[in-house]
């Protein structure tokens, strides 16, 4: 029975709870100041999303023309489903609202406003896209 209490009281080289708080520290200090580095990338990353969904909006759009002769402003008469919106739902994915803003015979512009304001700053991004595919950000975030 000596073997068992020996066991007990031998130490095992390990981290204190007081080293592991002291990095968890650190590294929360480290990520606070690479933050506002990371936010313009994050808003570049996150506008992938409106120039990609705008493209397709143009791309059935113009298909839409030649079988027609018009641009439509609906776009469920087009064939485009907007995705659920991440501030509908919390399953949703998508953080740009798709609109057409205006549509006649011969021109049309759809517009990708943000729903979530990705820096912080107040202002939400916006991107327009016409039928000469001339893709553009009208606010910039």
């Amino acid at each position: 029975m000596n073997k068992p209490a020996s066991l007990l009281q031998r130490r095992l080289k390990a981290y204190t709870l007081t080293e592991i708080l002291v990095v968890l520290v650190i590294i929360g200090i480290l990520v606070l100041l690479a933050l506002p580095n990371l936010l313009p990338l994050i808003t570049k990353a996150k506008s992938v999303e409106a120039k990609t969904q705008l493209a397709h909006v143009q791309a059935l759009e113009q298909s839409y023309f030649y079988e027609h002769s018009r641009y439509s402003k609906d776009l469920t008469e087009i064939g485009f489903i907007q995705e659920k919106l991440v501030t509908d739902d919390k399953d949703a994915h998508a953080n740009y609202r798709i609109e057409i803003t205006t549509a006649t015979n011969t021109t049309f512009t759809a517009r990708a406003t943000a729903v979530v304001d990705f820096n912080g700053n107040g202002t939400f991004n916006v991107w327009e896209i016409d039928q000469d595919k001339h893709l553009r950000e009208t606010t910039p975030d």
